[in-house]
């Protein structure tokens, strides 16, 4: 009977199939139920975060609009001040109008104010007395405008401070406009201040700018009459300030003023006027709130408008990030369940697949101990060989079963210890090695490199290491045989090297005597011939005294050569005195010395700053005199001469010093000729010279371990690299 047929098998077998069903559908419940939890919670912070940020705005809209009636608050005090001194004086002149505006310092205190005035009260029966009262107080003609007759006029009188606009100003009729008037009249029947509706202030003629104007009545004796008969008899006229609204919105606001997005209607006559809209602009706004401000008989509409809802409630954005993390959340829930429902089917694969990887390991290290070619142990905690493979018993000479149990210490003739022991090398990892002399059975004695290599055996199996025995018996006589070997070659090398150092020595003993010996000589030369110039010139015709003449021209440059020898012979034979050179400053001191000694010639040179090295000063002077000397003296026929010494970094990231001219140059196929003693490019009637001074500058190069190369192209310049020890900039 087989499992098909068997219900129990197949029971058993619906039911495997069905639990990785079931681990899904529980996956996918929690994916489900998470994703209702996330957004559920994330729509309530929403809603809360909505409606915080909609009731911040509507505090910030109030707390504005009760900002906008404490100027206007100002501006009525401002205003009785005035009708006060009308109180204290019948009539005052304009002058101490204009003192009491000035105490009060208006402009600066109250933004928005364009000055304090006063506008009399006067029917068409007394408009002639006012003007003559007005030219016996010196203030010459007044000129009532709008020219015409009406029944009433408001012409303005007293306006300060005293500005060209203000004056301006003065004999303006007010009450013959409709929308002042209306607020004048409210104002005498009222006995209280009034504010007007939007007009163009006198003061902003063709600007427009929105104005308006605050009236306060004067009545005779400075009070209130009970009635409003007694109101009209008594009235004198209005004190009242012009106001230009978006500076008083902006005083009133301050830095607000700019951030706010809001728009004013004025509504005090029953008609809806746009008094102010703020030049903000931006998307939707999130959010929009209507205030009303009753300011002194005129109802003002507000209308605030949010920033867009990103801007106006920012956290909300903090909340989409929430939900796209919960999402991200729920959704690596899901894959955990998914990852557990997977779980036990992939646990048997791996166990099964760790079983045969184990088998495999076991086969590998068998093999590898079985025919490998260096002899191997496995030792116990005791030291004994608990398996061998054959190379180990081929190398003492034994079968490997009859290693097994022996100390591994028995095979070799010396006393050193094994394992651990102090003799040979142990590296970070626990492995030792070590070269013993083995005992061979049937043999000569033989060295073996060991190995020693902690390794872990089997749960119950006493294994502590892996000793790897090489024969190296050969390869020790191989190196002996080549210390021998070297020992001779250094002898040998010791030798040549002190025969070439006698020889170094007796050529420059050689040339040093060379060099004092042809003096004597010279001297002669030198010293006849200048008798025979002085004694015999007389006796001798112009073809003689040229002979003579070149005579003793050749033994002075044959002195010049000789003394070039020498200093040559000396920069072999000085000691290095070692220390810290500034180049840049060196090569400064030469220039300055060419300057005075050719003080004619205008050259210019360029020393990059800070080149320091390390080596014999007296050397490098030499070495960058010549090179410099020579560089000024190649370019004696350029217009234009151009000196250079700096360093530049090669391709290799090397630093090398250079000096470079504009002058005579070379061909660059005679460049190997150029550090030679005595080799010269040009003629000693195009440049003097000894052709001894790049050899010279070769040899200091050389002895302090750098290297020097030129490039050059004739008539375009030459230039001289070369390297030394030190930082190419400090």
């Amino acid at each position: 009977m087989d499992a098909a047929d068997d219900p129990n098998a197949s029971h058993a077998s619906e039911l495997a199939e069905l639990e990785p069903r079931r681990g899904y559908l529980l996956a996918l419940v929690v994916l489900i139920g998470a994703l209702i939890l996330v957004f559920m919670a994330w729509n309530g912070a929403r809603e809360r975060e909505f409606v915080t940020a909609q009731s911040e705005f509507v505090a910030r809209a109030n707390e504005i609009t009760s900002r906008l009636e404490q100027p206007m608050i100002d501006y009525e005090l401002v205003a009785r001040g005035g009708a006060s001194l009308f109180a204290s004086v019948a009539r005052p002149t304009a002058a101490q109008w204009q003192a009491f505006v000035e105490s009060m310092r208006i402009q600066p205190r109250f933004p928005g104010m364009v000055g304090l005035g006063f506008a009399g009260y006067v029917p068409s029966a007394g408009l002639d007395d006012l003007q003559l009262q007005w030219r016996r107080s010196g203030y010459g003609l007044l000129e009532v405008r709008p020219h015409g007759l009406r029944p009433v006029y408001g012409p303005i009188l007293y306006l300060a401070p005293r500005s060209e606009e203000n004056v301006a100003a003065i004999g303006f009729d007010m009450y013959s406009e409709s929308v002042r008037r209306a607020a004048m009249e409210a104002a005498l029947d009222s006995g209280q201040p009034r504010l007007s509706g939007p007009v163009e202030l006198i003061q902003d003629v063709g600007e427009q700018k929105v104005g308006m104007l605050l009236f306060l009545p004067v009545y005779e004796g400075g009070g209130v009459p009970a009635t409003r008969l007694a109101r009209r008899k008594a009235i004198q006229g209005w004190s009242y300030v012009p106001i230009r609204l978006e500076p008083y919105l902006e005083g009133a606001l301050g830095s607000d003023f700019r951030q706010t997005r809001f728009r004013i209607y004025d509504s005090g006559d029953g008609v809806e006027r746009l008094l102010f809209s703020s030049h903000l602009r931006g998307g939707k706004p999130a959010f929009v709130h209507s205030a009303a401000l009753e300011q002194y008989g005129r109802s003002w509409r507000i209308e605030y408008e949010s920033p867009p809802l990103a801007e106006a409630a920012p956290r909300l954005q903090t909340l989409e990030n929430l939900l796209a993390l919960g999402l991200f959340a729920c959704l690596l829930l899901y894959g955990i369940a998914l990852v557990l429902a997977h779980t036990e089917s992939r646990a048997h694969t791996i166990a099964m697949r760790m079983t045969e990887d184990y088998r495999r390991s076991e086969q590998r290290f068998r093999v590898a101990m079985q025919y490998s070619a260096i002899g191997k142990a496995l030792l116990g905690s005791d030291g004994a060989i608990v398996e061998a493979n054959p190379s180990l018993g081929a190398i003492v000479g034994r079968e490997p079963k009859d290693l097994i149990g022996e100390r591994f210490d028995s095979l070799f003739e010396d006393d050193e210890p094994g394992l651990g022991g102090a003799g040979g090398s142990t590296d970070s990892h626990g492995v030792h090695r070590t070269t013993r002399r083995l005992h061979r059975e049937g043999g000569m004695p033989r060295h073996a490199q060991l190995t020693y290599a902690p390794v872990p055996g089997n749960v119950g199996q006493d294994i502590v290491g892996l000793v790897q025995v090489e024969d190296v018996t050969e390869r020790l006589r191989a190196e002996a045989r080549v210390h021998a070997l070297n020992r001779t070659l250094e002898a040998r090398v010791a030798m040549r090297t002190r025969e070439l150092s006698q020889a170094n020595q007796e050529l420059e003993a050689f040339a040093y005597s060379i060099s004092h010996d042809l003096r004597a000589p010279l001297r002669a030369i030198d010293g006849f011939s200048r008798t025979l110039a002085e004694r015999y010139e007389s006796s001798l015709d112009d073809t003689g005294r040229g002979y003579l003449s070149r005579v003793r021209r050749a033994a002075s440059r044959m002195g010049e050569l000789i003394d070039a020898l020498l200093k040559m012979s000396r920069l072999s034979r000085s000691e290095l005195k070692l220390e810290r050179v500034d180049l840049s400053r060196m090569a400064g001191e030469i220039v300055e010395e060419l300057r005075m000694g050719d003080s004619p010639r205008s050259v210019e040179t360029v020393i990059a700053p800070g080149l320091q090295v390390v080596g014999d000063a007296a050397l490098l002077r030499n070495l960058l005199g010549n090179l410099i000397g020579n560089a000024w003296k190649f370019t004696r026929e350029c217009a234009d001469a151009r000196i250079e010494f700096g360093v530049e970094e090669d391709a290799e990231g090397t630093f090398e010093f250079f000096v470079r001219d504009n002058g005579a140059g070379f061909a660059q196929k005679y460049v190997d000729k150029l550090f030679r003693p005595f080799q010269r490019l040009h003629s000693e009637g195009q440049f003097a010279g000894h052709g001894i001074g790049l050899a010279s500058v070769k040899r200091i190069v050389e002895r302090h371990g750098g290297m020097i190369r030129a490039e050059g192209a004739e008539g375009e310049g030459a230039a001289f690299y070369f390297t030394l020890p030190g930082e190419g900039r400090h």
